[in-house]
């Protein structure tokens, strides 16, 4: 898949289980790690887990393995680097501690809301 269709999939998995809050960044510009972040909410740690395991999932399912997926533990933040996109899928509290939305929008003018 191409970087599009990767970012496309990743926000269709994150509307399948609700995620709330969908932010992404074009950081294409200012990182050598990825093209883009995607940062989204859920409503619990068990909400979080189920909603990057899902992204996890269908990707392998789509023959588009992740190359990481760190947090799963704790489930308070959860990110699954798919390349040239990069899902962080967090709880508000801890969303609202790290602001990495904040952050990357600083850097990063070209950002947008989903």
């Amino acid at each position: 898949m191409q970087t599009q269709q990767i970012l496309e999939f990743v926000l269709d998995k994150i509307d399948d289980l609700k995620a709330r809050d969908i932010i992404t960044i074009d950081v294409g510009a200012t990182s050598t790690i990825t093209e883009f972040m995607v940062i989204c909410s859920g409503n619990s740690r068990k909400h979080v887990q189920s909603i990057a395991e899902h992204v996890a999932y269908e990707a392998k399912e789509a023959g588009e393995m992740p190359l990481g997926v760190e947090g799963k533990a704790d489930s308070e933040w959860v990110l699954v680097d798919m390349g040239p996109v990069v899902l962080h899928v967090m709880q508000e509290s801890t969303r609202d501690f790290y602001q990495l939305e904040k952050l990357w929008q600083t850097l990063t003018p070209s950002s947008s809301d989903e």
